[in-house]
Formats: structure tokens, C-alpha cells, sequence
């Protein structure tokens, strides 16, 4: 209080140097401080950013921790200069403005809520960095806690629009909290959606559902791509397309959704694709059919083997190889599934340790499908497009070896036309 006095009677002789006649308690005198604090405030902070600030920021690109360059990166020093001009306000108001006068209050409220919001975005900051320095460790390929992070900053910001509130009306935090009861369910409306959306991140982190990275698919809302952020209220997708989907963030909780994290982790990419071969083209194998067969790498060892095979069958039962009704023949159909599955385990970019077949689908008014069934090792989608195509272009190239036609539509109309001039031409 002494020292309030003195300063207080050492600016009051300086301006009776100029104003000889002025008092306390006129309002020139409330003027010339309210002006004299603001002034002061102002220089602090134009030292506090033009001179503390840079100091800090030297200070913080010498070191070689994560979490000074984040918080420099979010403005917390920036922020943090702002407290300087507040407090000195808060301090300067009781020393040159009396307690009883209406500028007195107006500027202690003014200082304090100018501190509280000061001090809110630099917690804001300090939040950012906590986020931007868990994203950086392995931790956050588990878990994600931006939802976390926002829930946070959502209960700063209502403690301080709660005690901006009870600082200008002079009432307690608490009464003003025992008041929120009667329009709770009002709240529970305008805060629906951030309320699902906490109780979701809640079940996405506790069971690793969805994690920053993971490449998801929705169909009802047309999404195809990467998870680039989980956040309280909303979830980012980046579409192969480059789009961005927006998603409130329960529905990842409430909807089918497909997440291909598995795939990612495992050892290869699924290729499930059909080929559909023109029924009319499947026919018993001749015996010049057999040796061109033969001829081909990867089914010689199979051709030979069926073949000794049938002629130990029909040796056993005594059947003619000749006789079309008992005798037992390989198929061009089956022949050229026996070549696929042996061409793709011989396939360098084909996971063999993973599911791998060829298998025959029920047949359909479009053809017989032929399914191909395995893994590709490339999982990244441009080089697993062109494994794919590769194996489906030499599939398509392969079927007029194997006197196969796939099907299109009204193809087989041609197929049979060409049959039966090559059957005129040999009568001729």
C-alpha cells in the first residue's frame, strides 16, 4: 500500500506540473492514467514481441528437442507475450485509479479476462503440441487422440466462458453451474453431435478400430480412400479421387464400414477376378490336342501324369480309349485351369504362402466363370493394378492355345459361325 501511495503521489505531482488545479477524483485525472497505463501496457508488449520473443525463438531453433519447435510452431511464445500487458494493467489499475471509482472495476475485469483468454489459447498451444508430439511416436499408429485432444480444448473454452461470465457479473462459477441444470436438456441438443462423437472416439481407441492412415470404404456415403483425421465431432477422408468426404465421427461406430488396415498388415492384396469362358468352346481332349499340350512348360509334368493316369483306368476296367461313352478324357477346360494354377506358383509378384486357386464358379446365362484366387505381394494399389492386369492379359492371350473363347455378348454366334465354315471348307 506504501508503495502504491508513493507512486501514486509522484504521478499526481507530475501532472500538476500541467494541470495545477486537477484532483483525484476528476475525470481529466482518470483520463491521464487510464492513457498512462495503456501506454505503458502497449510499449510492454511491443518489447515483449520485438526483443523477449526473438530471444526465445533463437533459444528454440539451438536445441534439438520436438516439443519447443511445436509449441513455437503453434504461437505459444507468441501467445505468451500477451500475458505481460494484462498483468501489468491488473497490477498499475489499484496503484494510479482509486478502488471506488467505475474505471477501476472496468479495468481489473478488463485485465483479468484479457490474462484468462490470453492463457486459454496458450493452453490451446500446449494441447496442439502434445498432439503433433504423439503423432510423431509410434504410439499413435495404435491409437488416435485428436478426438481426446478436442474434448480437452472444448472444457477449457467452456471454464472460460463460465468464469468470463462470473467475473462480469460478480457471481460464483458455482452458481452459474447449479443454474446449467435447468437447461441441460437444451445443452444435450446443441452438443448431440459432440457428445456421439466423444462416445465414439472412446470405442475406436479402447478397441483400435480406426487410426490415422487406414484406408477405409463406406459405400452409403461413398467413400473410398485414407483417414487423414479423427476428430471429435467429424472424420476427414482423402478419396483416391483426391476429394475430401467429411463424416461425423460416430458414424465409423453406427455404419458398415470396411477397414483394410488388414490387408496393409498382411502379406499380400487379394486378386478375386473372373474370366467368363463361352461354353460352347469347352470340348474333350484329342490326342493332338494332348501333344500340344505337352509342349507347354509349366503343365508337361500334369499332362503326363493325367495321361498315365486314364490309360492305368481304362487298362483296370478294360475299356476301349476309343469307345467316346465309357472312356474317361482330359478336358480343355480342365487343362487350362491345371495351366493357371501352375503359372500363378510360379508367379514372382504371387504370395505363395497365402490362399491360391483357380476354381470354376456356377455357370450362368453369360458363360462358365473362371476365378482366379490369390495375392498379390505389391499391396501399394498402382503396382498391384499392374500385377493384375498382367496376369489377366496373359489369362486372356492363353485361351486360343487352349481352343477356348470367353464369352461376350453375341460372341458365340461368331464362334460357332467360324466352326461351321471351317467344318464347310473340309467337306469341300
Amino acid at each position: 500500500m506504501e508503495v502504491s501511495s508513493t507512486v501514486r503521489d509522484n504521478f499526481m505531482h507530475l501532472v500538476k506540473d500541467f494541470f495545477p488545479s486537477l484532483t483525484m477524483h476528476d475525470p481529466l485525472y482518470n483520463a491521464l492514467a487510464l492513457g498512462t497505463i495503456l501506454t505503458i501496457a502497449i510499449v510492454i508488449y511491443i518489447f515483449a514481441r520485438l526483443i523477449v520473443r526473438p530471444e526465445i525463438a533463437r533459444w528454440v531453433s539451438k536445441t534439438t528437442n520436438i516439443w519447443d519447435n511445436a509449441l513455437q510452431e503453434h504461437g505459444f511464445f507468441r501467445r505468451l507475450m500477451h500475458l505481460f500487458p494484462a498483468l501489468f494493467i491488473f497490477l498499475a489499475t489499484p496503484v494510479l485509479i482509486e478502488e471506488a471509482s467505475v474505471l477501476y472495476g472496468l479495468l481489473i475485469k478488463s485485465a483479468l479476462l484479457y490474462m484468462l483468454y490470453s492463457g486459454l489459447l496458450g493452453i490451446y498451444a500446449i494441447l496442439s503440441t502434445v498432439e503433433d508430439v504423439y503423432n510423431a511416436s509410434a504410439l499413435s499408429k495404435r491409437a488416435p487422440i485428436t478426438g481426446f485432444i478436442q474434448v480437452t480444448k472444448l472444457g477449457f473454452a467452456i471454464l472460460t466462458i463460465l468464469f468470463s461470465i462470473s467475473l462480469i457479473v460478480d457471481k460464483s462459477p458455482l452458481l452459474l453451474v447449479s443454474g446449467l441444470t435447468a437447461i441441460a436438456a437444451v445443452l444435450l441438443l446443441i452438443f448431440r453431435d459432440t457428445i456421439l462423437g466423444f462416445v465414439a472416439g472412446i470405442q475406436i481407441a479402447a478397441n483400435r478400430m480406426f487410426n490415422t492412415g487406414d484406408w477405409i470404404t463406406m459405400q452409403k456415403y461413398e467413400v473410398d480412400g485414407e483417414i487423414k483425421e479423427i476428430g471429435l465431432t467429424n472424420v476427414k477422408v482423402q478419396n483416391w479421387d483426391k476429394t475430401i468426404s467429411t463424416l461425423p465421427t460416430y458414424n465409423l461406430t453406427t455404419e458398415a464400414v470396411k477397414n483394410w488396415r488388414g490387408m496393409q498388415e498382411s502379406g499380400g492384396r487379394r486378386i478375386k477376378r473372373s474370366v467368363y469362358i463361352d461354353v460352347h468352346s469347352i470340348k474333350l481332349c484329342d490326342n493332338e490336342m494332348l501333344e500340344r499340350f505337352s509342349k507347354i512348360r509349366y503343365i508337361s509334368e500334369y499332362i503326363e501324369k493325367k495321361t498315365n493316369e486314364l490309360r492305368a483306368y481304362h487298362r483296370d476296367y478294360s475299356i476301349d480309349e476309343s469307345d467316346l461313352l465309357n472312356s474317361r478324357k482330359l478336358t480343355n477346360i480342365g487343362t487350362f485351369r491345371a495351366y493357371l494354377e501352375s503359372y500363378l506358383r510360379k508367379h514372382p509378384s504371387v504370395n505363395q504362402e497365402m490362399t491360391l486357386m483357380v476354381r470354376q464358379l456356377p455357370p450362368n446365362e453369360i458363360g462358365l466363370p473362371l476365378e482366379l484366387y490369390c495375392f498379390s505381394i505389391e499391396k501399394d494399389w498402382v503396382k498391384y493394378e499392374k500385377v493384375q492386369a498382367d496376369i489377366f492379359d496373359h489369362v486372356m492371350a492363353m485361351l486360343s492355345l487352349f481352343d477356348l473363347v470367353a464369352y461376350q455378348r453375341d460372341g458365340h454366334l461368331g464362334y460357332l459361325s467360324n466352326a461351321m465354315e471351317i467344318s464347310q471348307s473340309e467337306q469341300d
